[in-house]
């Protein structure tokens, strides 16, 4: 398959039935996430970043991060796209460059947030994406992730207010979908994919409906984030102290 054929089967992914998407982290994770019957691959920069030594939050080099998503993408059949945080770069221009290294990888996607800067920024980013991918034909889903609740934004009118605007910002701008995390309230799920045009995203957290209720409220992708990271480095830990400290195998086997 072609990248330009795995940007339109991605693209066609969410059509529906919801796209569900367990993160991946590596080589290995990716060929395993796969293997369990996953449609696409999805790349988690928390993951990422850990596997590399540094902390999650812009702080992973770009060549790192781009390295990374060239290895994952050759190891699978299946889209990927990836998660570049705030574009490895202060502005459009810099942005631009980490989208290009993204698009030789192979990549069919990305994720680009807007974090705790102005929604303007993350705006006049995707119109360079969207100038950049006009001007050199190569087509890239740019899914738009709007932090308002991941920075603390609790369930309420404004919160609900300002994703919408923020929407429309992202919308406006050439956004290819809406990525909320941290939001599991069904009534405000309901109202964004009612109200926003683009196929929307949220992020398996605690108190999320199931994938089948989540469809029925217009959700189109459920990404699980760093969780499967954090999972696997937790039973990791486990299986290493019952070693150290009891000299149990059971675990390993």
């Amino acid at each position: 398959m072609t990248r330009d054929e795995r940007v339109e089967a991605f693209r066609k992914l969410h059509q529906g039935p919801i796209l569900v998407l367990p993160n991946a982290w590596d080589v290995a994770s990716a060929r395993i996430i796969e293997e369990a019957g996953a449609r696409a691959i999805a790349t988690t920069s928390a993951g990422v970043a850990a596997v590399h030594g540094f902390p999650d939050g812009n702080q992973l080099p770009r060549d790192l991060a781009l390295a990374a998503l060239e290895r994952i993408v050759r190891a699978v059949r299946v889209p990927v796209t990836a998660d570049i945080e705030e574009g490895y770069g202060a502005d459009p221009d810099d942005v631009c460059e980490t989208v290009r290294g993204v698009i030789a990888a192979g990549a069919a996607g990305i994720n680009l947030e807007d974090g705790k800067g102005a929604p303007d920024v993350l705006a006049a980013k995707i119109e360079a994406i969207r100038r950049l991918a006009a001007r050199e034909r190569r087509d890239l889903f740019v899914n738009a992730r709007c932090d308002v609740y991941l920075n603390g934004g609790a369930v309420s009118a404004e919160s609900l207010g300002e994703v919408l605007r923020r929407a429309a910002l992202y919308t406006e701008a050439g956004a290819d979908g809406l990525f909320v995390p941290f939001l599991a309230d069904a009534d405000s799920i309901r109202r964004i994919c009612e109200t926003v045009a683009l196929p929307v995203n949220v992020l398996a957290v605690p108190g999320l409906p199931p994938p089948a209720e989540l469809a029925r409220l217009g959700v189109r992708r459920l990404s699980a984030g760093s969780s499967p990271m954090r999972a696997a480095m937790r039973a990791t830990r486990r299986l290493a102290a019952e070693l150290l400290d009891r000299g149990a195998y059971d675990g390993l086997f």
